[in-house]
């Protein structure tokens, strides 16, 4: 593993810390490989489809991560279990052999999670947002 990577993830439970770690596990689900000749990239998410049962049980498992992080903030169950039910749409097209690839790489689950722990941060540790530029 990359030394310099692991050293830059925040160890802590304040809201700062915690967006640094959704934002980094959602790049390495979603978007560590840009698809040649497109701007589109795909992450451990659409790749773990191909190995057929174990793959996306694994994606969800790591999916369920940024769900614990919501839970560790406080959020409401409410948005906890509407993440739960996108992690669960992720795992069931995935469990599709080969084909559910299709439908999971349009469908991103673990971004929509992060947009919703990034509009709760937003909202509840307004000194933990990065304006990107």
């Amino acid at each position: 593993m990359n030394e310099g990577f692991a050293q830059r993830l925040p160890i802590g439970t304040d809201a700062a810390a915690v967006r640094q770690r959704i934002e980094a596990m959602e790049h390495l689900l979603e978007g560590i490989v840009t698809i040649p000749g497109t701007r589109r990239k795909v992450g451990l998410d659409v790749l773990l489809d191909f190995v057929p049962a174990v793959g996306p049980s694994i994606a969800a498992a790591m999916g369920a991560y940024l769900a614990w992080e919501a839970r560790n903030l406080g959020m409401p169950k409410r948005t906890i279990a509407r993440m739960a039910g996108n992690i669960g749409v992720d795992w069931a097209l995935g469990m599709i052999p080969f084909v559910g690839a299709v439908p999971d790489f349009f469908f991103r689950s673990n971004t929509r999670n992060v947009r919703l722990i990034k509009r709760y941060l937003d909202k509840h540790h307004p000194a933990s947002v990065v304006i990107e530029g």
